[in-house]
């Protein structure tokens, strides 16, 4: 049965530090839902109360375009492998770009990487848990490289360029502020 809880116990930051993937849920007023999968060293429990998440450069940005519209936001972990347990963090969240003077010091929390998009300072105002009794084993093994690969070939300037092409706007057209353009909004 699921429980609801107003902060974030002991028992669940150490379900969410053992996990290797987490899935975030963002929605704006219309359009599309999205629900991406996250991994790699990535997010921190920062306190009772606050996650923070580091966005890599990817193929969309949806997360950004979707809080700058409504302030909501849901992650989710599952025990794929021994604890049968979802856990669910919902809250709202600030959105921070390299631009911003508390990005640095979040990022610093975080393996060195050029392709830091966005950092998410999320405020958790309920946690859930349930059973995960149908969620199905599976086996982590390993870290895939790929991404980390990608962004270095593009270097710095690469990733601006990706960011302007490709990250300014969600598939449903909602400006995600990534290069803090007048126009981007």
């Amino acid at each position: 049965m699921a429980k609801q809880f107003d902060r974030i116990e002991d028992a669940h930051r150490d379900f969410i530090e053992a996990q290797h993937l987490f899935f975030v849920g963002t929605a704006a007023s219309s359009g599309r839902v999205n629900i991406s999968p996250k991994g790699m060293d990535s997010l921190r429990v920062l306190d009772t109360n606050r996650i923070v998440w580091r966005n890599l450069t990817g193929s969309g940005n949806e997360t950004a375009g979707h809080l700058k519209q409504i302030n909501r936001i849901t992650l989710m972990w599952c025990g794929f492998e021994k604890r049968p347990m979802i856990l669910r963090a919902y809250g709202t969240a600030r959105t921070l770009h390299p631009r911003d003077t508390e990005f640095e010091g979040l990022n610093g929390l975080f393996p060195e990487s050029i392709g830091a998009r966005q950092i998410y300072d999320v405020h958790v105002e309920m946690v859930q848990t349930s059973c995960g009794y149908a969620v199905p084993f599976y086996e982590h093994v390993g870290e895939r490289d790929t991404l980390a690969k990608w962004t270095e070939d593009r270097g710095t300037e690469g990733i601006t360029t990706y960011w302007q092409d490709r990250n300014q706007r969600t598939i449903d057209g909602l400006p995600t502020d990534i290069l803090g353009d007048p126009d981007d909004t």
